[in-house]
C-alpha cells in the first residue's frame, strides 16, 4: 500500500473493496494509516467491504456508499470456519446431548473435528474483533460525542448478532441507522461515480482484493 509517499495534512479518501481478511492484518492496517493520517480518513465502499472490511470502515470518522454498496457482519474466521457458528453450534451440540442422550454419537462425529483449544480460539477472535471494532468507533467516528461508548456498544451488537446476521450477509446503506450509525451517499457525486466506474467496472473480486487510495484534499467530493 503505497501511501507512505502521499500529503499526509490533506486526509485520506480509502476506497475500500474487500470480501475480508484476518483480524491482526487489520489492525496492522488500520494503526499504519492512523499514524500516517490521524483520524482525518474517509472510508468509501464502492461495492463491498465485508467483515474485516466493515472494520476497517468502523476506523474511519465517515462512511461513504451507494444504494448498492454493502457491508457485512464482523463475522471472525478461524482456519477459514466462523467463530460464531462453531461457538453457536457447540452450545446446541451440548443442549441436544443433554435433553437426548442418544444424540451423543452424531454430535460426537462433528464437534470430534475440533482440535484442542479451537473454542477458545474462537471465543478470543471474537472478543479481540468487537473490543477493536468499539474502541476505534469510541474514539474516532463517535468522538468527542457524550454517548460513545454507548453508541459504539450499539453497531457491535448490531454487526455481530448471528442470529440476525446468518440469512442478511449485507449491510446496505438503508440498514446503517438499525446498526446504530448512519452512512453518507455519493449517489450524486459525478466526479466519484466516474472514478468508480473506472477502477471498479465488475461487480466481483477475479480472486483478489484491493485496497486503494485516492487523495486529493477530498476533491471527490467538492462540488459534482
Amino acid at each position: 500500500m503505497a501511501v507512505h509517499k502521499l500529503e499526509r495534512r490533506k486526509g485520506l479518501d480509502l476506497f475500500l473493496h474487500t470480501p475480508g481478511g484476518s483480524i491482526s492484518s487489520t489492525q496492522s492496517i488500520v494503526d499504519y494509516l492512523h499514524k500516517m493520517f490521524g483520524k482525518d480518513i474517509r472510508a468509501i465502499i464502492p461495492q463491498i467491504a465485508m467483515s474485516a472490511g466493515t472494520m476497517i470502515a468502523c476506523s474511519c470518522k465517515e462512511i461513504w456508499m451507494g444504494k448498492h454498496s454493502n457491508l457485512g457482519p464482523i463475522d471472525p474466521q478461524v482456519n477459514g470456519i466462523p467463530a460464531y457458528g462453531v461457538l453457536r453450534e457447540f452450545k446446541t451440540a451440548c443442549k441436544e446431548v443433554k435433553s437426548d442422550p442418544a444424540k451423543t454419537p452424531i454430535w460426537q462425529s462433528i464437534i470430534g473435528q475440533y482440535r484442542p483449544t479451537f473454542l477458545s480460539r474462537c471465543e478470543n477472535a471474537i472478543a479481540w474483533s468487537n473490543d477493536f471494532v468499539r474502541e476505534q468507533l469510541t474514539t474516532v467516528m463517535f468522538e468527542g460525542m457524550a454517548d460513545a461508548r454507548q453508541r459504539a456498544l450499539c453497531v457491535v451488537r448490531g454487526l455481530t448478532h448471528y442470529s440476525k446476521n446468518k440469512t442478511t450477509k449485507t449491510i446496505f446503506i438503508s440498514r446503517s441507522a438499525k446498526n446504530g450509525f448512519e452512512c453518507k451517499t455519493y449517489r450524486r457525486r459525478k466526479r466519484f461515480q466516474r472514478t468508480e466506474r473506472r477502477h471498479f467496472p465488475r461487480p466481483h473480486f477475479d480472486g483478489a482484493s484491493l485496497l486503494h487510495a485516492i487523495v486529493d484534499e477530498h476533491a471527490l467530493y467538492e462540488g459534482n
